[in-house]
């Protein structure tokens, strides 16, 4: 019997490097064991390898959140933050998908789109009831 084992997803090694480039930019804190980009950077080849090999063969597993409370105008809030890994993971599946996807959604969709923010949406119903367009769309 012959086994074939190929990749499962067409993740391709150059687009987590543009990933990594593209996180590095925003230039915000490690998640749990708090790493910083110069521990990352150390071995930079490796970690991206390892990155885009279990994307790619569909074995990738982020890694628990470091959680952190921030004050908020009523009260407290948790927020989770990714380690530098699952960062750059989710900007390669974030990129894969907006290429492929967002350009089938409706133009007045507005979640989780690139150029589109909650404010706009709610400023397209708000016009919508006071008369200034007829419907949405």
């Amino acid at each position: 019997m012959e086994l074939q084992i190929g990749k499962t997803m067409p993740i391709e090694y150059e687009w987590v490097v543009k990933a990594s480039q593209k996180v590095r930019q925003d230039g915000k804190a490690g998640g749990i064991g708090n790493k910083s980009w110069t521990g990352f950077e150390k071995q930079a080849d490796r970690n991206l390898y390892v990155i885009w090999n279990r994307l790619a063969f569909g074995s990738y597993y982020p890694q628990p959140l470091r959680e952190v409370e921030i004050l908020k105008k009523d009260g407290k809030k948790k927020l989770g933050i990714p380690i530098l890994r699952d960062r750059i993971a989710q900007q390669v599946v974030m990129e894969y998908m907006e290429k492929r996807i967002d350009k089938s959604f409706h133009k007045n969709f507005y979640g989780y789109r690139p150029l589109k923010s909650e404010h706009q949406a709610i400023e397209e119903v708000r016009s919508c009831q006071d008369g200034t367009k007829s419907r949405i769309g």
